[in-house]
């Protein structure tokens, strides 16, 4: 019978390339024979006690496991799918490290373009023509001084419209004096006396001109032969709306003063009179200059807010930046987790390839040869009553048994087990 050593050692080819023992089949059929004829003999001389199958079995697994950290060329074959995976985790991990590169490297220009915002939003106050933004501190001083003169004019076509359309619509004279006809004191409440409607007229007629005063000025932004020909339309409508005004209030005069002999008043008669056009001009031309100056301040204010704007602006972007900072660390921190397993796991490899692999089912192949062979010798070379003999072959069973659940190896659902190096 060969010795145990020699049944895990490797045979030469002719072409003197070196095999392990389960490259070929003659070998493994040899090996398997020899498990078997070591077990009947051993059983034999032990006259097949359960307690020496138990120290033989343990020296068989010792011996079968030293031969197995020795093969070499075996192992790395065993260990290949382990160093086919370790691969496949370095790549995964060299892309990790390149994400997290990546999205770095744009957290970092985000950060950049952030201070350089919150910078700018500081600066524009500074220094706004930095940013084709005209100076704050002379826009202000303009627009209050432009707002001081529109409160007054403001006030003064509120006065002449309400008195102006009370005379013109309402009003019965009691003497022919212009100012009287153009300016009524008692306009409002004379008009809220009457009715309430009437007041109401009145009272409003003064804001329908500052609104069409405000559509100028919003219709002068746009640019284009259209925004010429709408200006032209609404500053005639105001002028014909003055002029019906001073019409009608010079027609109630001259009703108020004419004679048996005189002609009846018509548009010829209003043209030729001075004060028709000095109603017109007191309005009119008042509230060319309430338009102007209105327009004015307008854009003296929107170009005070461009400042804000321009602040408002860079604060939404700052709110859009901030999302996306948000967005690039979440990405980066669960790169930083995968990273963390992916080394974990080639961690976990390295140390399985720089242990050894047991190759489970090939030992446990072996391992019931051996017990076959301990098993045959006792049914037919040692001289037992048949009750006695079968009590000794449940006791060696039992203690195989137990050999093989001390090494986890009862009923094993793996082809291999590995040991790893600490």
């Amino acid at each position: 019978m060969k010795p145990l050593s020699q049944l895990f050692s490797l045979k030469k080819t002719e072409d003197s390339n070196i095999r392990t023992f389960d490259d070929n089949e003659e070998d493994r059929e040899q090996i398997r024979i020899t498990y078997y004829q070591s077990g009947f003999a051993a059983s034999i001389k032990a006259t097949g006690r359960p307690i020496v199958l138990k120290a033989c079995l343990q020296n068989l697994y010792m011996s079968f496991e030293d031969q197995c950290r020795k093969q070499k060329m075996e192992q790395d074959r065993l260990k290949q799918p382990y160093k086919e995976e370790q691969e496949k985790n370095r790549t995964e991990l060299k892309k990790c490290e390149a994400a997290i590169g990546i999205y770095e490297k744009k957290e970092q220009d985000l950060n950049d373009t952030i201070d350089q915002i919150k910078n700018e939003m500081i600066e524009v106050k500074r220094n706004p023509d930095k940013y084709g933004i005209e100076d704050g501190k002379g826009l202000k001083a303009q627009f209050y001084i432009g707002l001081f003169l529109l409160l007054p004019i403001t006030l003064y076509v509120l006065v002449f419209y309400i008195s102006a359309s009370y005379s013109a619509f309402f009003k019965e004279f009691a003497n022919d004096s212009l100012t009287a006809a153009i300016f009524d004191a008692n306009a409002l409440t004379n008009s809220f006396k009457a009715s309430w409607l009437e007041g109401v007229l009145v009272t409003t007629i003064p804001f329908v001109f500052m609104g069409l005063g405000y559509v100028i000025h919003m219709v002068q932004k746009g640019k284009g032969i259209k925004n010429i020909f709408r200006m032209i339309a609404l500053f005639t409508t105001t002028f014909l709306f003055d002029a019906l005004l001073a019409y009608q209030i010079e027609k109630k005069i001259y009703e108020f003063n004419k004679t048996t002999d005189s002609s009846p008043y018509n548009l010829n008669i209003a043209l030729g009179e001075a004060e028709f056009w000095m109603i017109i001009f007191a309005g009119f031309v008042v509230y060319i200059i309430w338009g102007l100056v209105f327009d004015f301040v307008m854009k003296e204010f929107e170009n005070i807010d461009k400042i804000r704007a321009f602040i408002r602006g860079k604060k939404e972007n700052l709110i859009n930046l901030d999302t996306l900072k948000i967005e690039y660390t979440n990405k980066i921190n669960d790169f930083k987790e995968q990273l963390i397993t992916i080394t974990g796991k080639i961690s976990e490899l390295q140390s399985k390839i720089d242990g050894f692999v047991f190759p489970v089912k090939e030992y446990l192949h072996y391992h019931h040869q051996y017990k076959e062979g301990w098993f045959q010798a006792i049914n037919t070379e040692i001289a037992l009553p048949h009750k006695e003999k079968v009590e000794l072959l449940e006791n060696c069973d039992l203690s195989s048994e137990e050999h093989l659940s001390k090494l986890n190896l009862v009923d094993p659902d793996f082809q291999h087990l590995v040991y790893s190096k600490n």
